[in-house]
């Protein structure tokens, strides 16, 4: 199980495993629960280089990132 401490978004933590290559029970603490739950259901059992692809570059609002692209980038730094 691996813990990605967010920056720039409402969310305070990420959790998530990657098992066989694959991302495996995304739980975000904080930010939107519904969307939230709704991005990790989505991903499950996704390949982590096509969740990356996905996931990478969305933003909210104003801000130069989101939840979603932040777990993007926790899932780059399991895969490095």
């Amino acid at each position: 199980m691996y813990t990605y401490s967010p920056k720039g978004v409402c969310s305070r933590q990420i959790t998530f495993d990657v098992v066989d290559g694959k991302v495996k029970d995304v739980k975000f603490v904080g930010g939107c629960n519904g969307n939230l739950k709704g991005i990790g259901v989505l991903i499950e059992d996704m390949p982590i280089d096509e969740a990356i692809k996905k996931l990478k570059g969305i933003t909210c609002g104003n801000r130069p990132t989101s939840c979603p692209d932040q777990l993007s980038k926790a899932l780059e730094e399991v895969k490095n």
